[in-house]
């Protein structure tokens, strides 16, 4: 089940985009994570240079987007939620909601003035739900 709706979060009034993913909290949140895995997820990143490989309230780097790196610095990190700031401007915060075992709900939470990116989040989250598939049926 895939959701967009505009929610209070600890940042404030958020867009939030969200699905339902069938795979364990804690698979969603390494992915979320570590940094070698965000080019896989996302449709936008296509390389990460990062202090820490997984990222943690401090760990700053660059993401290289199409055609340029820009800077980052993770804000927060905390039970399954993470912010940044990239380029100096609060960008989307990434959270992981446990519904049971084995379902979760992964959202992203974009501040309402880059509301445009809600197509590139959906289609990150239909990226992460399939790396994360693959994932466990290799396990299996």
């Amino acid at each position: 089940m895939t959701r967009v709706r505009t929610t209070r979060t600890p940042d404030g009034r958020r867009l939030e985009v969200s699905h339902v993913l069938s795979v364990p909290a804690a698979d969603a949140w390494d992915a979320l994570i570590d940094t070698t895995t965000w080019p896989d997820w996302s449709p936008i990143v296509h390389g990460v240079e990062s202090t820490d490989r997984r990222i943690q309230t401090g760990t700053t780097g660059r993401v290289r987007l199409p055609g340029v790196w820009v800077p980052f610095e993770i804000t927060g990190c905390t039970e399954r939620r993470w912010t940044w700031r990239v380029t100096g401007i609060p960008a989307a915060g990434h959270r992981v909601d446990e519904l049971s075992d084995e379902r979760c709900r992964v959202a992203f939470e974009l501040p309402l003035h880059q509301a445009g990116y809600t197509p590139v989040s959906l289609r990150a989250l239909e990226n992460l739900e399939a790396l994360l598939e693959d994932k466990d049926v290799a396990v299996q």
